[in-house]
């Protein structure tokens, strides 16, 4: 699966322009853990994400069971924009129709539009729904059509099918992507956030298969590429 995937979007790869974001990349830092404690969000300056009252409730009840319910530990596919923080690769591909991003997690992807046209509204996706512009030589992405069912981190951060994300990466240097998210969403946060970290490229490596495993009583877990399942 993995294999016919990748092998799909590269045969639609031609040089990109303006920007060139092509490559393997991962995620410094630990804000996939929790987003407020790893110093990520520049705004607000206070670094805290501005919760509405009873969503600030939620989180909390989500904190205390974050071992047993994070949507990403039960095989879920990640949503955005915690599948660009988790400590697995991506790929980026690109090409002058969009950009294609491929996560080792739950074979998971995304296709930003870079035609102009309006957004599938309505449609509760996991990965939303993601269209594309560059600015200068920075990608802008917007993305919208979110279900409720996926998670900011692993500390139970969240959100509502209203979530609107506003995604920037700009490629620094040859093995750096600076990344930065504006997440907005009416229904739990009293006003939008912006959070930000460096993507770097990962040389000499590839994706691995995410495969999910059923345990007895139904459960469900990622099973390690490197190691057979039991």
């Amino acid at each position: 699966m993995r294999l016919g995937l990748l092998c799909f979007f590269t045969a639609m790869v031609m040089q990109a322009q303006p920007g060139d974001l092509r490559g393997i990349w991962k995620a410094q830092g630990k804000a996939y853990l929790n987003l407020e404690t790893a110093g990520v969000i520049f705004d607000p300056p206070s670094g805290k994400i501005p919760y509405r009252p009873e969503a600030q409730t939620q989180f909390a009840q989500n904190f205390a069971e974050r071992t047993t319910s994070d949507p990403d530990a039960r095989c879920f596919q990640p949503g955005v924009p915690r599948a660009t923080l988790l400590p697995y690769p991506f790929q980026i591909l690109q090409n002058d129709r969009a950009v294609y991003i491929v996560y080792e997690r739950m074979h998971s992807y995304r296709i930003l539009y870079l035609e102009g046209k309006p957004h599938n509204d309505g449609l509760p996706w996991a990965m939303g729904d993601s269209r594309a512009h560059w600015d200068g030589s920075t990608l802008v992405a917007d993305i919208a059509s979110f279900s409720d069912q996926t998670w900011l981190d692993g500390a139970g951060h969240h959100h509502s099918e209203q979530l609107h994300v506003v995604e920037r990466y700009t490629r620094v240097d040859p093995k750096t992507i600076a990344y930065e998210a504006t997440i907005e969403d009416p229904k739990v946060f009293t006003m939008p956030w912006k959070f930000r970290l460096t993507l770097r490229r990962q040389s000499n490596s590839q994706l691995a298969e995410d495969e999910c495993d059923v345990d007895a009583n139904g459960g469900r877990h990622h099973v390690s590429p490197f190691k057979p399942s039991r």
